[in-house]
């Protein structure tokens, strides 16, 4: 098992690589259509965005958790 401590990085690591996964591959079938080309071109630019996009969460979340938490009320504590 992982250490509970790593749990924000591990949902940052599948968090973006889902997300630039799906966003390449639209952009690519967008770009080069249905052709043979489409896998090649789709995995060069997930494997090159991935890694930006896992920094980019790692930075980004907890500033965007921060605002979301200024911005929504606390749940009601009896």
């Amino acid at each position: 098992m992982i250490p509970a401590r790593f749990a924000p990085a591990l949902v940052g690591l599948i968090l973006s690589g889902l997300m630039s996964c799906i966003v390449t591959l639209v952009a690519s079938i967008k770009t080069v259509g249905f052709s043979g080309q489409v896998v090649s071109t789709w995995l060069n630019a997930w494997f090159f965005g991935w890694p930006i996009a896992f920094v980019v969460v790692l930075i980004a979340g907890p500033v965007v958790r921060g605002l979301v938490a200024s911005w929504v009320k606390p749940p009601h504590q009896d």
